[in-house]
């Protein structure tokens, strides 16, 4: 029988020449990787031991062995995911030459690509030095009709026709900063202003003369002999974007009383922290352009008319603590009309592209024109969003925040097994076709691109894999790719800051927290109670689903008499009762919990509370865990980023993470806080144990631990010319989508209201500030 394995030491298990195998396997590893065996993956099919060999994030070589003779061959990806289709039962697909593959890598002509695995994630710091390379005196040319077209809802920008070439720029260039030399710093570009257009010259450059000089000595420079600094400069201050758009259609998504709902977390917050720190900069960046634009940001999702208490039924949202920011809900159509009813993540895609056309029209109705940029975040918004920028060519970036492909073991080879549940087809697919289609990839960390030494990243994931019996990806995303790029978000400093800064806590809160902590009453807010108030609290706060694994701490909490012994055990997630969660995995880790809870007979030093929706409440609940002393624990079986780690360390609690994903770029093992393998309870609550044993015997221990991770926080950055073969590459991507994703939606089911239909109440045209006076 065929076999395949994931990790070395299971290779040869079940094999009828055991000691030969063992031979061969030594050998691939010493000639081939020659570092331990780090990243092995290997395929048996008798004669032969096929391996994936990956010696540094990102590469990967494929070989094969003959157990014969010890001979070792090289494989292509194809010939290699050939080799793991055949140790699926059916064979057949596997010999099948006419099987469907897909090489997005064959479209991939034009920018060339990163060679070191330090240098993933750096894409835009690459990019510069590029087009440095590759601009001269032919290519320029590119760089001035690029700047005739530069424009404003029809106003010329930078330059106008009458510096059409590169001479009549350079020239009228020398005579601008002649002029400008003359001038005050501060000079307005009003008092400036006809003179300049007289020379060709356009609104954009600058708000004074000291930046207009700046920007125009850089294109000089440029044009001269270029260099990756003036390029940077130049680029940056060029005025392009006013209008975004960014897109989060799953789960309920509002500016209160969601956290904690199905598909509902952290990554409202992140899109809403970055709404307000995207309209800042704008508005920066536009003054000193010399502009006197608005811009506009609008926030798509879904309005779901059954908003279970919230704001998701409300179509159009001022965003807090913005000027020019809104919340556009587009909801969900049916042949029946509007869906009212939320729809799980697993089940959202057969909506998606009639979501994509109502939200397209709806965006260009508002902002009276086409976004500059679109913004997806998640595998359905990062689809909507390459879809909606395709039609209206604008720049896309994709966050995707998460990629289920990587959370659920070998969900690529079993998605027969585990598609009615969770539809992992149109996921991958989707993700392949967001990913391909973006201009720019925006993650947290170096581990969602390319992992780390011993785990393949999330997106790395994606460079060649098999779906057996649909398609074969022999070329799916390269992770050296310069789209990629490390942006990691922040915690709000307003909300989360540190336990000891006694004059800026939210007393307010106090009575609240010490009721939903330490009160012995079990309700619909909170089950389980805390007999020995003194001790510490281990404290976790994530919704309820298996990857979060918050039911792997309560067992592992439960078996640790020791760990019992010190500490309590707090827990803010989800609610109480499954059935009245339509999310399939909410509802089967709460049972989950309650059978725990009963198990290990765990009232008395166990407090559940339901998921709470106050950010400022949460931020003092963090503080009041501290000031007891407690822990902040994260057992993810993965996360991308981590924001509640972030959160729990810019409020001075010492903080156990998992070790697979974001947390283990952000936490330095033993220093600012502590490494846990979620797939190994026993070792982790040990770990975890430990630091309460040793915070007992030395009271100062737990303050160096709580001020290392306020110091990680600090030093750390956690703070807030090729369009021919684009377009080749676009039209494969759109055959990709039309022939594939269309049809596997087809066959998915759609969800029946479960009420009679019920339209929303029309609504007439948001009315937004005048944008623009020139």
């Amino acid at each position: 029988m065929p076999r395949i394995y994931s990790r070395r030491t299971n290779v040869l298990r079940g094999s009828r020449r055991e000691r030969d195998r063992q031979r061969v396997v030594m050998c691939v590893i010493v000639d081939v990787q020659g570092d331990g065996g780090r990243g092995c993956e290997a395929a048996v099919v008798p004669p032969h031991v096929a391996f994936a060999i990956r010696p540094s994030p990102g590469f990967w070589e494929y070989v094969k062995v003959s157990a014969n003779d010890l001979s070792v061959e090289g494989l292509t990806a194809t010939e290699y995911l050939k080799y793991k289709e055949m140790t699926m039962i059916d064979q057949t697909w596997a010999n099948d030459e006419n099987a469907l593959e897909i090489d997005f890598g064959a479209m991939d002509f034009s920018m060339p690509r990163l060679t070191l695995s330090s240098s993933i994630g750096n894409g835009v710091n690459y990019i510069s030095k590029f087009l440095t390379s590759k601009l001269n005196s032919s290519s320029a040319q590119s760089l001035v009709d690029y700047l005739l077209s530069l424009n404003h809802q029809g106003e010329k920008l930078m330059i106008n026709e009458t510096l059409n070439t590169v001479s009549k720029l350079q020239a009228s260039l020398i005579v601008a900063e002649a002029a400008l030399s003359s001038l005050s710093k501060d000079t307005p570009y009003q008092s400036f202003e006809m003179r300049f257009k007289e020379w060709g010259f356009e609104k954009g450059w600058g708000d004074n003369a000291e930046r207009v000089r700046e920007t125009m000595h850089s294109l000089s420079e440029i044009l001269q002999a270029p260099d990756p600094i003036n390029m940077d400069r130049f680029f940056g201050r060029l005025p392009i974007i006013f209008n975004v758009v960014l897109l989060s259609v799953r789960g309920y998504f509002g500016q209160s009383d969601v956290l904690g709902l199905p598909d509902t977390g952290g990554q409202v917050v992140y899109v809403l922290d970055q709404v307000v720190a995207l309209e800042e900069e704008l508005l920066l960046r536009i003054k000193q352009q010399g502009l006197n634009v608005k811009p506009q940001i609008l926030v798509v999702t879904r309005l779901i008319p059954d908003a279970k208490g919230t704001k998701c039924n409300v179509e159009f949202e001022p965003v807090m603590n913005t000027k020019h920011s809104h919340i556009l809900r587009v909801p969900f159509m049916t042949e029946n009309g509007v869906l009212r009813q939320w729809v799980s993540r697993f089940d959202i895609y057969p909506y998606l592209e009639k979501y994509t056309q109502d939200a397209t029209n709806k965006i260009l109705e508002i902002m009276e024109g086409k976004p500059d940029l679109i913004i997806g975040n998640y595998t359905d918004g990062n689809l909507v969003a390459s879809l909606m920028a395709s039609k209206l060519d604008s720049t896309l970036g994709t966050i995707a925040h998460a990629l289920e492909k990587t959370k659920y073991e070998d969900s690529d080879m079993k998605w027969k097994e585990l598609d009615p549940k969770y539809h992992f087809s149109c996921q991958f697919t989707a993700d392949l076709i967001a990913m391909n289609t973006s201009d720019f990839v925006i993650t947290s960390t170096y581990r969602e691109i390319a992992g780390s030494q011993e785990r393949a990243g999330q997106y790395e994931s994606y460079s060649a894999f098999t779906l057996p019996g649909m398609y074969r990806v022999v070329s799916g995303i390269n992770v050296f790719d310069p789209k990629f790029n490390i942006a990691s978000p922040g915690a709000d400093q307003s909300i989360y800051f540190p336990h000891i800064e006694k004059q800026k806590r939210f007393t307010m809160f106090r009575p609240v927290i010490e009721q939903i902590l330490f009160s012995k009453v079990e309700n619909a807010e909170h089950i389980g109670y805390l007999d020995d108030k003194k001790k510490p609290i281990i404290f976790t706060m994530a919704r309820l689903s298996m990857v979060k694994n918050i039911s792997g701490l309560v067992e592992w909490f439960g078996k640790n008499k020791r760990l019992r012994n010190l500490v309590n055990l707090v827990i803010v997630g989800g609610f109480f009762n499954p059935s009245k969660s339509k999310d399939r995995e909410e509802a089967s880790e709460i049972k989950k919990m309650h059978e725990l809870i009963e198990k290990y007979k765990l009232k008395g030093q166990m407090r559940w509370i339901a998921a709470q929706t106050d950010r400022k409440q949460n931020g003092e609940l963090y503080r009041t865990v501290a000031d007891a002393k407690g822990a902040f624990v994260q057992p993810a079986l993965y996360e991308a980023f981590g924001l509640t780690v972030i959160e729990a360390m810019n409020c001075g609690l010492p903080t156990f993470a998992t070790s697979h994903g974001g947390p283990a770029e952000i936490i330095i093992d033993g220093v600012s806080g502590f490494h846990i393998d979620p797939n190994n309870g026993d070792e982790s609550s040990n770990k975890i144990t430990d630091f309460f044993q040793k915070c007992k015997e030395d009271q100062e221990y737990w303050n160096k631990m709580s001020l290392q991770g306020l110091q990680r926080i600090n030093e750390c950055f956690w703070r807030r010319l090729y369009n021919a073969e684009k377009q080749a590459k676009g039209r494969y991507i759109h055959t990709f989508y039309n022939l594939q994703f269309k049809s596997l939606v087809k066959n998915m089911p759609v969800k029946i209201d479960e009420t009679p239909k019920q339209e929303p109440k029309e609504k007439s045209k948001p009315q937004l500030r005048q944008r623009h006076e020139y």
